[in-house]
């Protein structure tokens, strides 16, 4: 299954499936049985799927064409956003950039940072270039959707909390987040002002057939104003789903709709490009970032 959120012709913001090229809104499909929006069917997902399988083996009929709403974040208002660093070829290119070799403690535990979960937009959106920054970055990662609520979770049981996965750029300002980050802390100034995540969420189930390694047998891909920049695949990440969820859930609890992202598969941002090779990103520019199954996000830099 395929989630999204939607405007209407009449500009409300809805909860659809995605089916084909045609939206069912989900609310009104059920006759009210099912949420408007995907946080709140999120909350009580256990309950709610069976009405939305229900609703596909009856073949509902879209209440919409994908070219009659404005596809928005599938998740507008997450309650939190944690971001790890989980590919080894990104960390490995990034340090080589300081003459410096992965860190020891990075192969003994998955780390993350909190990210801005208030500046959350979608396909087709707009991200403006921030005040003080001139090397504007996207990163090519993978979005997990908590889908229920759990505490101290181990990795192998977390394929449980695991609602589905949608794609994510992890807009990165690099000039103000190396300036910070020589203080000792995480890098939030330089990733505070937008997070794209789209177009949709898909179901864990409907990619199962694709599993390879710790991740999915998927290819990953990045281009800027239609030229490819980068070629990645899912499979190659280092810590899997599981693993990050476990590190975040200890002695925390996760909530339906908390965001655990994937970091940036290799050479998927600009920053990992040697500095001859470095254009960081202007007004104008268009950002694709695409991976198998989860579809294509597409992002507008203005100013």
């Amino acid at each position: 299954m395929k989630f999204v959120t939607f405007k209407n012709p009449d500009g409300e913001t809805r909860a659809g499936l995605l089916i084909n090229d045609g939206i069912v809104d989900i609310n009104k499909a059920s006759k009210g049985e099912l949420p408007s929006d995907l946080l709140g069917f999120l909350k009580n997902q256990e309950r709610y799927l069976p009405v939305v399988q229900k609703m596909i083996m009856t073949e509902s009929k879209p209440d919409f064409m994908l070219d009659e709403v404005q596809l928005q974040t599938p998740l507008p208002n997450p309650p939190s956003f944690r971001d790890f660093m989980s590919f080894e070829k990104h960390v490995a290119n990034s340090r080589a950039k300081t003459n410096s070799s992965v860190p020891e403690q990075w192969y003994q535990i998955p780390v993350f940072y909190f990210s801005n979960h208030h500046v959350i937009v979608g396909p087709e959106a707009s991200v403006k270039v921030p005040n003080k920054t001139k090397c504007l970055d996207f990163e090519l990662e993978i979005a997990c959707i908590i889908g229920k609520q759990g505490t101290n979770i181990k990795a192998d049981e977390a394929e449980d909390y695991i609602f589905g996965f949608s794609i994510l750029n992890d807009w990165s300002a690099r000039d103000l987040q190396a300036q910070e980050m020589m203080v000792g802390l995480g890098p939030a100034k330089g990733k505070d002002f937008a997070t794209s995540i789209g177009p949709y969420i898909i179901t864990k189930d409907e990619i199962e057939k694709f599993k390879s390694g710790k991740g999915y047998d998927l290819k990953m891909t990045a281009k800027i104003n239609g030229k490819q920049y980068t070629n990645g695949n899912w499979n190659e990440i280092h810590y899997s789903f599981g693993e990050m969820i476990e590190r975040a859930s200890d002695s925390v609890t996760l909530y339906p709709g908390d965001i655990i992202g994937s970091g940036t598969v290799g050479w998927g941002c600009i920053g990992e490009l040697p500095a001859e090779k470095q254009r960081w990103l202007q007004p104008g520019d268009v950002v694709e970032l695409e991976i198998e199954q989860l579809g294509t996000l597409k992002n507008y830099i203005v100013e």
